[in-house]
């Protein structure tokens, strides 16, 4: 099993989670029961497809998988703005940056795994 504490990725992703069961708390109880139980489990997905994919070799499927998860949140956090769920825009603000960083990292995790190195070829093959 690979570890997965030090990514920093995996530390913004599990502040946000954290951040989403305090601020789902304050919901009223309509939207804590409706929006707040789905930006909270989405949450928790989001880490969770963070230690997978660390697991995994061959990281690029999984990578693609977190990327659609973190598009998913940020449609249900704007979907909460907009119908008013969050006390404050601060607490709104505060997810969309989190949120935001998660994503960044996750591109450049992408990139980096979308740019392995090419395989040099065979000095011999250029000799004939």
């Amino acid at each position: 099993m690979a570890r997965y504490e030090h990514l920093p990725i995996y530390r913004d992703a599990l502040n946000l989670a954290v951040h989403f069961e305090k601020i789902v708390a304050n919901f009223s109880r309509y939207h804590k029961y409706t929006l707040g139980s789905e930006l909270r489990n989405a949450s928790r997905k989001t880490v969770t497809l963070i230690i997978q994919a660390n697991n995994q070799s061959d990281k690029q499927q999984a990578l693609g998988t977190l990327r659609d998860q973190l598009e998913e949140l940020l449609l249900l956090v704007r979907i909460a703005k907009e119908a008013q769920a969050f006390k404050s825009f601060n607490a709104y603000s505060h997810v969309v940056e989190l949120t935001a960083k998660v994503c960044r990292q996750n591109e450049g995790w992408l990139k980096s795994q979308s740019q392995s190195p090419q395989k040099k070829p065979d000095k011999s093959a250029r000799m004939r």
